[in-house]
């Protein structure tokens, strides 16, 4: 650990009162229980899908990091007496005495985390934009960093508590912002994936705190009322994917006017595509036509499956088990969104721009039948109300473009339990899968087109309910948790 005569008078203080604390701090814990409770369940749900490998950053005693359960744990923090507890309650994790503001401390560390956390940390931090800048080196492509912290709003309440003998006594803070952090981040150079503000009530109150925390501490302009901020964010300095193979899968149902299109119009965007036909039980001759279409295209690697179930959803999920491609790409059959849009979701996928790639009807101004006028404002009303429930922008999300790693894709499908079969669009089932990975959402606009063939196969009344059901579920499950 590096000598106390190398601190600020501010940073030795810091110590000081961390040692001093140390002793007490199941006592402080204990008076306030159901704040750390809660929040670790939160730290916890953002850690889904990258929690085999966590670095805490000014560790405390080490209950958050227990409470993440990682493979591989290892806890930081300048307090000796602080690390001293933090082994003796959790022996089964790595507890070292350092300073995290210290390049040399974090070079010490061997390896790469799936998860850096820092909670609380930037308050007490000198320079947190340098402290965050020298994060990157812990950092591999799919890394997260969770930064957890205290409202300025609540500064004064907190205070208060302290001299109440209800709260830990804590050092004078930076009391930044949500939007300061946010920027620190940028400077850093990381980029945010979500933000979010969890417990507008910190205590129980026999039940009340957890209803009111529930249903109405995340609902828009009152979340910012909350007691603790969470910001997730990525390292900007990824390495882009080396020409990874993909499959364009093209569920499909009553469509056979527009396969031979659909293969002729998908361009040559990688040196390695397969084309995927994902057939629904059709009485129009569509299956046929598929076969028709591989046979007289031998120069492409063309495939088709017949679906098991019924809906899209159940061809996206059979389509992306069966593909072989790197990259998983859904083109719908109507061919309403081009496929001649499909580099531009490739190239963003394979430059890092984002991780889940998502086609938007709603920029670009569209054709007079694309889309009925109804339906229009329906897409519009979810896409706000998606945006709030995603805390990423959303602008929307039934449009059929969609594109992901196959790897990604894996870890949706082994998180599926917590949602469930519930999707019969396709669309959600994807869309709430990578919300829950903290994968970054990136937009990318197209022409939408009225269909050439066929009709419609969306009931705008029985499909809207549906949706509106869908919509509550996404909130009982990402916000009411």
């Amino acid at each position: 650990m590096s000598s106390a005569l190398k601190f600020s008078e501010r940073k030795n203080a810091i110590r000081e009162l961390s040692d001093r604390v140390a002793p007490d701090f199941e006592k402080w814990r204990d008076c306030n229980d159901y704040f750390h409770q809660e929040d670790e369940r939160y730290t916890s749900f953002l850690a889904t899908g990258n929690s085999d490998s966590i670095l805490d950053l000014g560790c405390g005693n080490g209950d958050l990091l227990a409470a993440l359960a990682p493979k591989r744990g290892i806890g930081i923090d300048f307090s000796e007496k602080t690390i001293e507890a933090a082994r003796a309650r959790h022996p089964d994790l790595e507890f070292r005495v350092g300073d995290v503001e210290d390049p040399a401390v974090l070079s010490e560390i061997e390896g790469h985390f799936d998860l850096i956390v820092l909670s609380d940390t930037v308050g007490e931090l000198e320079d947190v934009q340098s402290t965050l800048s020298h994060l990157h080196t812990l950092c591999h492509d799919e890394s997260r960093i969770v930064i957890a912290y205290h409202s300025q709003y609540w500064g004064p309440f907190l205070k208060l508590a302290e001299s109440m003998g209800l709260k830990r006594p804590s050092p004078p803070q930076n009391w930044l912002s949500s939007n300061d952090i946010a920027e620190l981040l940028d400077l850093a150079k990381f980029e945010i994936i979500m933000r979010e503000w969890r417990q507008l009530v910190p205590q129980r109150l026999f039940g009340i705190g957890r209803l009111i925390n529930r249903f109405i501490a995340t609902m828009p302009l009152i979340r910012r009322l909350c007691v603790r901020s969470y910001l997730v964010a990525r390292s900007s300095r990824i390495t882009p994917m080396d020409n990874p193979s993909a499959t364009v899968v093209i569920p499909c149902r009553n469509e056979k006017g527009n396969m031979q299109p659909a293969v002729d119009r998908v361009p040559a965007f990688c040196d390695d595509i397969e084309i995927l036909f994902v057939e629904g039980g059709s009485s129009d001759g569509t299956w046929e036509e598929i076969q028709r279409v591989i046979e007289a295209r031998p120069d492409l690697d063309i495939k088709a499956l017949k679906q098991p179930g019924k809906g899209k959803g159940d061809a996206v999920r059979a389509g992306f088990d069966a593909a072989r491609g790197d990259i998983l790409m859904i083109q719908d059959a109507d061919l309403t969104a081009p496929p001649e849009d499909l580099p531009k979701f490739y190239n963003a996928l394979v430059d890092r721009r984002g991780d889940f790639i998502n086609g938007t009807r709603l920029i670009y101004p569209m054709e007079s039948e694309a889309m009925r006028f109804l339906n229009l404002v329906a897409n519009n009303l979810f896409s706000l109300t998606f945006t709030w429930l995603l805390n990423q922008r959303f602008t929307d999300t039934l449009c059929g473009t969609k594109v992901l790693t196959a790897a990604h894709y894996r870890k949706i499908a082994e998180n599926r339990a917590y949602f469930g079969e519930f999707d019969p669009f396709g669309d959600f089932d994807l869309i709430l899968g990578a919300a829950r990975l903290n994968l970054k959402v990136q937009e990318i606009p197209v022409r939408y087109r009225a269909r050439e063939y066929g009709s419609t196969q969306i009931s705008r009344f029985r499909h809207g309910l549906m949706l509106i059901r869908m919509t509550i579920f996404a909130f009982l499950k990402l916000k009411a948790i």
